[in-house]
């Protein structure tokens, strides 16, 4: 599996493997999350999880119903600009609107773009649907309070990676049933789409570096707690009984990641229903690339290519 990963890609998944237990493992999980945002802010984890572009002005606010988010623009900023709102990946257990804010800054920057990243509750504490209504609330926030943020709220667009892809997928879909706000585009960063199906690459890459099958069937059951089994689509999005009428959508994965499925077949089912999607595997990639440029190094050609779609749709 490891012949296509880049050296520095090998040996940060070593050195994992070594120092970080499975999510199925962690009893203490307020202090799992501590120590992962204690790295996060630490040098190593500046080259790790890259840095805030220089270009951009990061600020914080609150949104909704009292969720912290991070606000990125380009720093010469003259308003009204386009929006996505992004959503943090972590298997909807754990992250934090800063491990997006290397990707979050740089199409702030790149696209001359607002980039709002919101966070939400996460299980077990506050298991589905508190994280899909958070997600939600979030969306209706930012069109609703446009103003004071200096967005352009027809020129919307969501994004996301991992739980986060699929918070954003969710969104595209409750927003369509709801008559608004009215999305352009969906950017998908290997998605979680469905809890339960296994799929070929879950088991081709069941012990993969960042995310394997026990994860993710721990996540699984962290996130649904006593409602695991529920068909409901705010948990598995390609479970709607249409994708017809959804913004267009570029769904990113990566070739060396359990995951990869969710997001090939999330595809199909956009392009059966008459969806334009624009869809991309990264060679080399494992899950959660997009947070670790500094490890991962195709994160870069990832990022013009998520940048040059955006460009096309807002």
């Amino acid at each position: 599996m490891t012949s296509s990963m880049a050296l520095r890609t090998r040996v940060f998944s070593r050195l994992l493997k070594l120092s970080e237990k499975g999510i199925e493992e962690v009893v203490d999980l307020p202090a799992h999350r501590a120590k992962r945002a204690k790295l996060q802010r630490s040098a190593v984890g500046g080259v790790i999880f890259g840095r805030v572009d220089a270009g951009a002005v990061q600020d914080e606010i609150v949104v909704g119903n009292g969720s912290r988010a991070l606000v990125h623009r380009p720093k010469d900023a003259i308003g009204p600009l386009p929006v996505v709102v992004n959503f943090h990946g972590g298997g909807w257990v754990q992250g934090n609107p800063e491990q997006s804010a290397w990707l979050s800054s740089r199409i702030a920057v790149r696209n001359r773009v607002v980039v709002v990243t919101p966070s939400y509750r996460l299980a077990p504490e506050h298991p589905f649907p508190a994280g899909v209504d958070d997600a939600r609330d979030a969306v209706a926030w930012v069109v609703e309070h446009a103003d004071e943020l200096g967005i352009a709220p027809e020129r919307l667009a969501v994004m996301g990676d991992s739980a986060g892809g699929n918070l954003a997928a969710v969104v595209s879909l409750l927003a369509r049933d709801a008559g608004g706000p009215a999305i352009r585009a969906q950017v998908l960063i290997y998605p979680g789409v469905e809890m339960y199906d296994r799929w070929p690459s879950e088991d081709l890459y069941a012990d993969a570096p960042v995310l394997t099958s026990a994860n993710m069937r721990a996540f699984v059951r962290l996130y649904l707690g006593d409602q695991h089994g529920t068909e409901d689509v705010r948990a598995s999005p390609i479970r709607a009984a249409s994708h017809a009428d959804l913004p267009k959508a570029f769904i990113l994965t990566a070739e060396l990641d359990p995951l990869r499925d969710n997001g090939t077949h999330y595809r199909d089912a956009l392009v059966e229903a008459g969806v334009p999607v624009r869809y991309v595997e990264y060679d080399g990639a494992i899950h959660g690339f997009m947070s670790l440029p500094g490890v991962v190094p195709v994160a870069g050609r990832a990022l013009d290519d998520i940048v040059d779609f955006l460009r096309e749709v807002l």
